[in-house]
């Protein structure tokens, strides 16, 4: 059965989560994208993401207690689950195996 691919966006998603460990959800995974790819990522577009990269069972959340600072709301943590990992093994070695001797024809003019 082929699987469903994963767009860059996911793709992104899946590796903050996999970067921040146990401090994944919203505002973090947000925060880790901007920073390290220096374009924007409306929250709509990363929760979005989220649910559809849970619904596909490749990440699972859980709600932590609520607090004051947040007015009583719970955060959503989230963590990849082995299928992710797994898929991000192969992208890489995808993507690594493409890469592998066209840094020369990028130089030319």
């Amino acid at each position: 059965m082929p699987r469903d691919a994963l767009g860059e966006f996911e793709h992104l998603i899946l590796l903050a989560i996999l970067r921040l460990g146990d401090n994944a959800y919203g505002v973090p995974v947000i925060e880790e994208l901007e920073s390290r790819t220096g374009r924007s990522a409306s929250q709509a577009a990363v929760y979005l993401t989220l649910k559809r990269l849970e619904k596909k069972g490749l990440i699972s959340s859980r709600l932590c207690a609520p607090t004051p600072e947040r007015g009583g709301r719970a955060k959503r943590f989230f963590t990849l689950n082995p299928e992710a990992k797994e898929r991000l093994r192969e992208t890489r070695a995808a993507l690594v195996s493409m890469w592998d001797g066209v840094e020369p024809e990028l130089d030319r003019p």
